[in-house]
């Protein structure tokens, strides 16, 4: 068995419930089987076209050899840098590929300047960009294609020689590289971002960069019969009733890497479980935790907590009301990706669909195509300035009293959300405020970098329940970027998608409170002091 998981307490309660009707229903066969009919009739036309992903070993296959291939000319040339640029699972699929298998991947998944400036001077001569897109329309992948092209041409270098495409057939993408003469590879269109892990949008990335695909493949392919099987023991069934079955539910799902050889898993997780189950107020919103978070030691009666963990051991005891499991790297993807669209049934929501991910596009667009002067500042504390919703901001003066006040509308059942436009390669730092605000607040705690959260767990914000208080750290930057053909800068589009995402909260009636630096590292020390 390529999967083992325990179970404890209210877990595995519902595995005992649950999963005899589940392989009575013969969910397992009918999710492999295609059957759109899984998930109610208001999913059915969704779905039917978003259930190619329990097909992708079979058909990734064949590109595998013209992956390999392609590696085998660049590093001819001389290219051993790899560059992806990609947004939500088009990136994060490859990240967590890549950091298992020890092979470098710089992804670039971000708006901010001096990220993308880094990459830039990052041995530009010897990269090779790989752009993913399934729509073909993603405006952060286009800006950056866009930048490469033109530092390739300034720095000599032929960007048809030197920038792949991944993207679905006939998306906007797809016609202009194939008519410009970029080399393409095409995804299977029924399959979503976030269930792209085994096609071309993971494929491709980490095979460039050195990572053995074939095998990949192969540990997924050990794994598909018996995820396909209507069975007691199928892991996909175990995992979906067990994270959305419990009595009351558990919405909110702890993820512990505990001895696990796969490295960033949580946040491909996290994607895939946010986007498929936060809408229409319901959901599980995943939250990554490491062995020191203070959630596991408050027993907070909402949190699931599941431990990735290492070598399974028979004699172990699984701790009370936990979930742990392991495996490997392409048999869990495969795994969660069964047990996620489970969970969407016993949820009663479509897995498939992300009908509130396009309102923060809505209004980032809006902002760019009409820029108007942002709010006055309700107050400066130093070099940040504070803006939030009216109610988080009226009557305070300083970051303390400002941040308390955020806090004052967590609600028992509540989390909050820390999203950070920033430069993440020069600030990394700002992750630890996650475990600050966790021990402060109590309450799960989850941390985003902005931009590439909204197209992940931003479904969940606006779509799930309505129980999240939000801050935003938004870098003001001293540094920007020219966006060739564009009206607007680097700079400026990550402003736009802060303040436009802000704005679709605040109308949510979700609080929120902006921070906005020039010096992210300087905030992170006062924000901290704040808290305390």
């Amino acid at each position: 068995m390529s999967v083992r998981i325990g179970l404890s307490g209210a877990a595995a309660e519902a595995v005992d419930r649950i999963v005899p009707q589940l392989v009575s229903d013969l969910v397992a066969s009918r999710i492999t089987g295609l059957d759109a009919t899984l998930w109610g009739a208001d999913a059915e036309a969704e779905a039917e076209k978003r259930l190619g992903w329990t097909e992708a070993i079979s058909i990734a296959r064949p590109l595998v050899a013209d992956i390999l291939a392609l590696r085998d000319r660049l590093h001819d040339d001389g290219v051993t840098h790899v560059v992806l640029a990609g947004m939500g699972g088009s990136s994060l699929a490859p990240e967590v590929i890549t950091r298992t298998q020890g092979a470098h991947l710089t992804v670039l998944d971000s708006t901010a300047p001096g990220q993308v400036l880094s990459a830039l001077a990052d041995r530009l001569t010897e990269s090779v960009l790989v752009v993913s897109s399934k729509s073909g329309s993603t405006l952060e992948t286009d800006s950056q294609k866009r930048i490469y092209e033109q530092a390739f041409s300034e720095a000599g270098v032929d960007p048809l020689e030197r920038i792949i495409i991944v993207t679905d057939p006939g998306s906007p993408l797809d016609v202009s590289a194939r008519e410009t003469g970029y080399r393409v590879f095409n995804a299977d269109p029924n399959v979503g971002g976030r269930y792209s892990a085994l096609t071309a949008f993971g494929l491709v990335p980490s095979g460039l960069a050195g990572v053995d695909i074939s095998a990949l493949l192969d540990e997924a392919d050990a794994m598909s019969l018996e995820l396909a099987v209507d069975a007691p023991d199928n892991p996909g069934l175990i995992l979906g009733a067990a994270i959305a079955g419990t009595k009351p539910l558990k919405d909110k799902l702890g993820i512990v890497s505990d001895g696990t050889h796969i490295l960033g898993f949580g946040e491909w997780a996290e994607q895939l479980i946010a986007e498929s189950t936060g809408k229409l107020g319901k959901g599980i919103l995943p939250v990554v935790l490491d062995v020191d978070s203070p959630e596991l030691s408050e027993n907070l009666p909402d949190l699931q907590i599941v431990r990735l963990v290492g070598d399974w051991d028979d004699t172990r005891e699984v701790a009370d009301g936990e979930i742990e499991i392991t495996g490997t790297l392409g048999a869990q993807i495969l795994t969660w990706e069964y047990a996620v669209v489970v969970a969407g049934r016993l949820l009663g929501i479509n897995p498939f669909d992300q009908p509130d991910v396009e309102s923060a596009k809505i209004a980032t667009r809006a902002l760019i195509d009409h820029p108007t002067k942002p709010l006055d500042p309700a107050f400066h504390a130093g070099d940040i300035d504070v803006r939030g919703t009216a109610d988080v901001v009226k009557d305070q003066h300083d970051l303390a009293g400002v941040i308390s006040a955020l806090l004052s509308y967590l609600e028992e059942d509540g989390y909050v959300s820390l999203q950070a436009y920033v430069d993440r390669v020069a600030t990394p730092q700002l992750a630890g405020l996650r475990n600050a605000f966790a021990a402060r607040a109590k309450r799960p705690v989850t941390f985003g970098w902005g931009p590439r959260f909204l197209h992940s767990t931003g479904q969940f914000h606006k779509g799930g329940p309505a129980v999240g208080v939000f801050l935003q750290i938004v870098e003001r930057a001293t540094e920007d970027l020219a966006i060739p053909d564009r009206p607007f800068t680097l700079g400026q589009l990550i402003q736009a998608q802060a303040a436009g995402d802000a704005s679709v909260l605040a109308d949510h009636g979700r609080p929120v409170l902006t921070l906005t630096t020039a010096n992210p590292a300087e905030a992170f020390v006062a924000i901290l002091a704040a808290l305390n």
